[in-house]
């Protein structure tokens, strides 16, 4: 199956239930984090995902930048357990670059990464830009990755 980019209004209820329980699948019962996660940013998002078998198995959103701040960003990367260590993600990441550049012509893309993953987003080109903080008790730090062929 290929990769798709949906904004909001054009989920299918189905498609929408499924991004939000594979989302608490993984942020919330996996790894026991407990924090409301639709934060009304989805609407104003665009929505990565690929489906196999009618069903998500990675998906992250791309919040454009006049909605988040200085940078477009990334936001909720999920590839569901039995995917992972596939190269799954290193798709998904490959193609929401694609996307912001080509699509949303943005030159720099943040995100808000688990610490135990800057080694993953640094091979794409990310650079941590803060210190390590918590959100929802989980490490974290922020990363940017800056357009080399602009």
């Amino acid at each position: 199956m290929s990769w798709k980019v949906k904004k909001f209004d054009e989920l299918t209820n189905y498609e929408l239930y499924s991004i939000l329980k594979e989302r608490s699948d993984i942020f919330v019962v996996e790894q026991t984090c407990f924090y409301l996660d639709p934060d009304g940013l989805d609407m104003a998002s665009y929505h990565l995902y690929k489906k196999e078998n009618e069903e998500i198995i990675a998906y992250l959103r791309i919040l454009p930048r006049e909605i988040v701040g200085d940078n477009a960003a990334i936001g909720r990367v999920i590839v569901k357990k039995d995917y992972r260590g596939k190269g799954i993600g290193k798709e998904l990441i490959g193609e929401a670059l694609k996307f912001i550049t080509e699509v949303l012509k943005e030159h720099n893309v943040e995100l808000h990464a688990q610490d135990h993953l800057r080694d993953f987003y640094g091979s794409f080109g990310f650079k941590v830009s803060s210190d390590v903080y918590l959100d929802a008790g989980i490490p974290h730090v922020t990363m940017i990755w800056t357009n080399k062929d602009k």
